[in-house]
C-alpha cells in the first residue's frame, strides 16, 4: 500500500494547489491508503513514515477475544481457524454445492434437502482430507473425464477417455477403481 501510495503522489509537488486538494480527496476515499497519507503545513502530499513503521510492528499480529478466560490462546487461535472453516462451508454449501433456493413446503422435505446438502459437504471435505486438495480443484481435474459415443462399422460403443495421471492419484487417494473403459457395446445387427 506504501508503494501504491508514494506511485500516487509522485510529482504533486509540480501541480497546483486545487489539483492537490483533488487528489487528497480521491486518497481520502481509499482507507488503506488514506491512513498512511500525511499532508505538509504548506500542502504537500507525503507519505507518513512514522504511521507505516507503527503498523509495520503489528504485522502478522491478531487480536481475538473470548468471553472464556479459562481457555489458552492456543484454543481460542484453534476456536477461530474452526469459526473460518464453518463459515468456508457454507459458503461452498450454497455455491461450490450449489445450494440455491429450493422452495420445499413441507417440513419432511426441508429437512431431506439439507441433509443430502450437508452429505454432499461433507463428502467433498473428506475427498479434500484424503487427497490434501481444494474440492473445486478436483471436481475441476475429475471432470475432465467424459463419455464419447463412437460408431463405426462393427457397430457403437461408449468410452471413457484416458486417465491422466492426476485423475489416477485422485482415485487411488479415496481407494476408488478407475471406472470400466468400454461402457456399453452395441454390435451392428446381422442381416
Amino acid at each position: 500500500m506504501i508503494a501504491q501510495l508514494t506511485e500516487l503522489i509522485t510529482g504533486s509537488d509540480q501541480l497546483s494547489k486545487d489539483k492537490r486538494v483533488e487528489l487528497r480527496g480521491v486518497i481520502s476515499t481509499k482507507p488503506g491508503l488514506n491512513r498512511y497519507l500525511r499532508v505538509t503545513p504548506g500542502g504537500l502530499l507525503r507519505t507518513d513514515a512514522a504511521k507505516a513503521k507503527a503498523e509495520e510492528n503489528l504485522d502478522g499480529k491478531y487480536l481475538l477475544r473470548t468471553s472464556d478466560p479459562t481457555l489458552s490462546a492456543e484454543d481460542i487461535a484453534l476456536g477461530y481457524k474452526q469459526l473460518l472453516e464453518v463459515e468456508r462451508g457454507w459458503r461452498d454449501m450454497k455455491q461450490v454445492i450449489d445450494l440455491r433456493p429450493v422452495y420445499h413446503r413441507k417440513e419432511q422435505r426441508i429437512r431431506a434437502h439439507v441433509l443430502l446438502c450437508w452429505l454432499a459437504l461433507l463428502l467433498a471435505r473428506i475427498t479434500e482430507n484424503a487427497c490434501g486438495n481444494t474440492w473445486p480443484n478436483l471436481r475441476r481435474e475429475l471432470d475432465r473425464i467424459q463419455v464419447g459415443t463412437f460408431t463405426g462399422p462393427a457397430g457403437t460403443f461408449r468410452q471413457r477417455t484416458e486417465i491422466t495421471k492426476a485423475q489416477r492419484d485422485i482415485l487411488h487417494s479415496l481407494n476408488i477403481d478407475a471406472p470400466p473403459r468400454i461402457y456399453q457395446l452395441t454390435p451392428v445387427a446381422q442381416s
